[in-house]
């Protein structure tokens, strides 16, 4: 296996990691809404708060998870020679 499959492999092992992470924070971002009756609008200060909170680590993980889809497509781009 040449360093350009090892390193291949560890951005998809890490892409994976982001996607598992991404559904997991996804999850609880729904399951906060649900308790709040379906709507952001009528939760508390606090819960607000840890919506907010996780929007944005959940929108920091999307733009990874785009970076490295992009990367993954020009690593195989690359690997196929000139056409």
């Amino acid at each position: 296996m040449t360093a350009s499959d090892k390193g291949q492999l560890a951005l998809v092992a890490h892409y994976r990691q982001l996607v598992e992470a991404y559904e997991a924070l996804d999850s609880k971002i729904d399951e906060l809404i649900m308790a709040n009756g379906g709507k952001s609008e009528d939760m508390s200060a606090e819960d607000r708060r840890l919506y907010r909170k996780w929007a944005r680590q959940r929108n920091e993980m999307l733009n990874e998870m785009r970076l490295l889809e992009r990367q993954l497509n020009l690593m195989e781009d690359d690997a196929s020679g000139p056409s």
